[in-house]
């Protein structure tokens, strides 16, 4: 019975261990998905001034050339 609940203890320990490595990793995923999101927030802003910038040339180009 007492190995029964060193086992149990150990498992316990072990699953308890692993929730914290899961919420830590979660916690930087998070980070991770916020970063890129920002990043990517910041190159959709910059194609689009670059579309405006290239599209404002197409309009001063004459049409016949």
């Amino acid at each position: 019975m007492h190995a029964e609940l060193d086992s149990l203890e150990d498992k316990i320990r072990q699953v308890a261990e692993l929730c914290h490595t899961l919420r830590q990793d979660n916690i930087a995923l998070r980070q991770q998905l916020l970063t890129t999101q920002q990043d990517n927030k910041q190159l959709t802003t910059r194609l689009e001034a670059a579309r405006t910038r290239l599209q404002t040339l197409l309009d001063t180009l004459p049409e016949d050339v």
